[in-house]
């Protein structure tokens, strides 16, 4: 990947690799964003799931919610845009806690944080960075890797991001999903997150829920919805068709080689050695 390839594409800010889509502008104004008690927040390193969620709560029935552009999703002008929103806000971003808007946290917003097997966001980055163009070209599954696992790539490192978030994972305007535990069980996942936002949902409705947030239904509305501004949720593409992949667990073992996993392996076990959450990823490493 050449460097040129990279700056054309990609910005540091606070050491943190960023879309231009992103500008500098906005990011560095973040604390001036006002925040509403009843906004909430969809959160998750790139290629976690964000998408499932936002869907999952687009279908809720009758919940009176806005699903806006990610708050870190173009220019100064977004604050302005987000505060013409007269329903509940949905707002995605990828930022994290550290880079999260003061306000959100003194308001206690709700938040959800959606976690995801690391070999698998890795992959599904590996994927995106090859097919969007709003990211630098990539030579290999192998240069790829060096870089994630140096946190090299957009939003940093996976490790930081999921850490800073674990920080607060006892905080009660705070759930976290597993992208694990909600493929395996669609239903018991989408009835935590209703509850979470004191949301009253049938079981009827629940199973409507689940059909219409299925990989098959959003990708099917993927190629309808295709590069409507309105339906932008990620920071780093508009072209929906680019988002679904395979949606599956487990993919990262037709990647990764021996070596790979060993190297990354050892990483994990330093970086999460403290880590709670990192228990829920030894049945799928």
């Amino acid at each position: 990947m050449s460097s040129q390839n990279q700056s054309s594409v990609l910005h540091k800010f606070k050491d943190i690799l960023f879309s231009t889509m992103s500008s500098e502008e906005l990011l560095s104004s973040m604390d001036s964003f006002n925040a509403r008690e009843d906004d909430v927040f969809l959160v998750s390193y790139p290629k976690s799931g964000t998408h499932w969620i936002a869907k999952v709560i687009e279908n809720i029935p009758n919940a009176e919610i806005t699903l806006t552009s990610p708050i870190e999703l173009g220019d100064i002008s977004k604050f302005e845009e987000l505060k013409m929103c007269c329903k509940r806000r949905v707002i995605p971003t990828h930022l994290s806690y550290n880079m999260l808007p003061v306000d959100i946290k003194q308001k206690q917003c709700k938040v959800n944080y959606i976690v995801r097997n690391p070999k698998d966001t890795a992959v599904s980055l590996f994927h995106y960075y090859r097919e969007n163009p709003n990211l630098p070209g990539i030579e290999s599954w192998a240069a790829f890797l060096e870089l994630f696992l140096r946190g090299d790539v957009v939003y940093g490192s996976w490790f930081d991001h999921i850490l800073t978030w674990e920080d607060h994972k006892n905080d009660e305007n705070i759930l976290f999903i597993f992208y694990e535990e909600m493929k395996k069980d669609p239903s018991k996942s989408i009835k935590k997150i209703t509850t979470f936002l004191g949301i009253n949902v049938s079981e009827r409705e629940i199973n409507q829920i689940a059909c219409k947030s299925s990989f098959r239904e959003m990708k099917n509305d993927a190629a309808k919805e295709n590069c409507d501004a309105n339906k932008t949720i990620c920071a780093l593409t508009s072209n929906r068709s680019l988002v679904f992949r395979k949606g599956a667990v487990g993919d990262w073992i037709n990647y990764f080689t021996s070596k790979q996993k060993i190297v990354f392996d050892e990483l994990f076990a330093e970086r999460m050695k403290h880590s709670e959450l990192a228990r829920h990823f030894e049945d799928y490493s």
